[in-house]
C-alpha cells in the first residue's frame, strides 16, 4: 500500500517537473518576443546583464509554476 502511494507521488513529481520546464520555455519565448533585442544573440555574446535577467525569470517562473503545479497535483 505504501509503495503505491510513494510511486504515485514520484509520478506526480516527474509530471510536475516536466510541466514546469515546458512553462519555463514558454515564458522565455514570451520574454524574447516582448524585448526589442534578440535574447539568444545577446546571451551568445556573453551579455551578463541579459544573463542575469533571464536567470531571474527562470527562477521566478520555476518557483511560481512549480508551486502551482505541486499544489494542484496533491
Amino acid at each position: 500500500m505504501e509503495l503505491s502511494i510513494a510511486l504515485l507521488n514520484f509520478v506526480y513529481a516527474i509530471f510536475g517537473a516536466l510541466m514546469t520546464l515546458v512553462f519555463m520555455m514558454i515564458g522565455y519565448r514570451i520574454f524574447d518576443k516582448i524585448t526589442p533585442f534578440d535574447t539568444s544573440r545577446q546571451l551568445s555574446e556573453k551579455n551578463i546583464a541579459v544573463g542575469i535577467v533571464v536567470g531571474s525569470i527562470f527562477i521566478g517562473l520555476g518557483i511560481a509554476i512549480g508551486l502551482v503545479i505541486g499544489m494542484g497535483l496533491n
